[in-house]
C-alpha cells in the first residue's frame, strides 16, 4: 500500500492560499518570534513531506546560505548604537548582528516554504487554479517550473549512458572532460528541442488555443475544503489584524525593540503558530490514522 501526502488530497485553492499567506507573512513579519515560528513550521512540514534523511540533506545545503547572510550584514552594515568590537575601525554592532540573523532566518524560511510548495502544488494543480483565468500565463509558468527538474533528470540519464561508452566528466584529463561535457550538452540540447516539438504537436492535437475548448479537472471543492479554507482565512485575518495594531512589528535599528509578552501579543503569536503548523498537524493526524489502518491488516 502506498500512502500519499494528506495535503495532496485538498483542493488547489486551499493549498495556494495557505502557502501564499505563509510566504508573504514570512517576508513582511520580521519579529523574532514570528521568524522562529516560520522556520520551525517550514522545517517540520518539509520533514513530514520528504522524510528525515532528505530533510537533513536539504538543511546541509541551506546552512552555508544562512551563515553567509548572517555574517555579511554586520560586516557591511555598521548601523546600531551598541558596538561590540571593531574591524579596521569599523564597528560591529549588536543590532546589525541580530538583523543579519533575522534576515538569514527569513530567507531560509522562504526557501523551505517554496520547497514544500513545489512538493505539494504540482503543475496540474496550478493549471487547475489559474487555467481558466490566465491560461497562457498558467501554462508558461507550469512548463517553466517543470523544465529544470526534467533537465536535471535527463542529464543524469545521458551521463549514465555516456559512461558505458567511456565518456566521463569527472575523470581523465581536462581535455577529455571538456569533450565529454560538450557531447552530453549537445545531446541534452537536441533532446530539449525534440521534446519541445513533441509537446507542441501534442498540444495542437488536443485542440489547445481553439475557441470553445473546454478543460477537465479532477479536483472538486467539497465541504472539507471549505472548512479548512475557512480556518486558514480566519487565522490569516487575525494575523493581519495583529500587524495593523503593531503586535507583529519589530525594529532592530537604531536599537533593538524590547520584547512584548502581553496577553494580546501571545494570542497573536499563537494564531500565527496555528496557521503555519496547521498542515503539519494534518499530516501527523493522517499518518497516525494510516498506521492504525496498517496495524489492523
Amino acid at each position: 500500500m502506498i500512502r500519499i501526502s494528506a495535503l495532496e488530497s485538498y483542493h488547489p485553492i486551499v493549498l495556494f492560499v495557505f502557502f501564499a499567506s505563509c510566504i508573504l507573512f514570512t517576508m513582511f513579519f520580521m519579529h523574532p518570534v514570528y521568524l522562529a515560528i516560520s522556520l520551525i513550521s517550514s522545517t517540520l512540514l518539509l520533514g513530514k513531506l520528504v522524510g528525515l534523511r532528505k530533510l537533513f540533506k536539504t538543511l546541509l545545503y541551506i546552512l552555508p546560505i544562512f551563515i553567509l547572510i548572517a555574517i555579511s550584514n554586520p560586516i557591511f552594515s555598521h548601523k546600531g548604537v551598541t558596538p561590540l568590537f571593531y574591524i579596521n575601525y569599523n564597528p560591529i554592532t549588536l543590532e546589525s548582528i541580530l538583523y543579519g540573523i533575522a534576515m538569514a532566518t527569513m530567507i531560509v524560511s522562504i526557501m523551505l516554504w517554496f520547497r514544500c510548495y513545489n512538493l505539494v502544488m504540482t503543475s496540474d494543480k496550478f493549471i487547475c487554479l489559474f487555467g481558466n483565468i490566465i491560461p497562457t500565463l498558467a501554462l508558461i509558468i507550469s512548463i517553466t517550473l517543470r523544465l529544470i527538474p526534467k533537465l536535471k533528470d535527463q542529464i543524469k540519464q545521458i551521463s549514465n549512458s555516456q559512461r558505458t561508452l567511456g565518456m566521463y566528466i569527472d575523470t581523465g584529463s581536462i581535455l577529455e572532460r571538456i569533450r565529454s561535457g560538450i557531447r552530453i550538452l549537445s545531446i541534452l540540447i537536441t533532446w530539449a528541442l525534440e521534446n519541445g516539438i513533441d509537446t507542441a504537436d501534442s498540444m495542437k492535437a488536443r485542440g489547445y488555443g481553439l475557441k470553445g475548448r473546454t478543460t477537465f479537472s479532477i479536483f472538486k471543492f467539497d465541504k472539507r475544503d471549505g472548512i479548512i479554507l475557512g480556518i486558514i482565512l480566519l487565522l490569516v485575518s487575525i494575523n493581519i489584524l495583529g500587524e495593523v495594531y503593531g503586535y507583529s512589528s519589530f525594529y532592530y535599528y537604531p536599537y533593538v525593540k524590547n520584547m512584548d509578552f502581553s496577553v494580546m501579543t501571545i494570542t497573536f503569536n499563537l494564531s500565527y503558530f496555528l496557521l503555519l503548523i496547521f498542515p503539519t498537524i494534518i499530516e501527523i493526524k493522517e499518518d497516525l490514522k494510516w498506521r492504525s489502518l496498517i496495524s489492523k491488516i
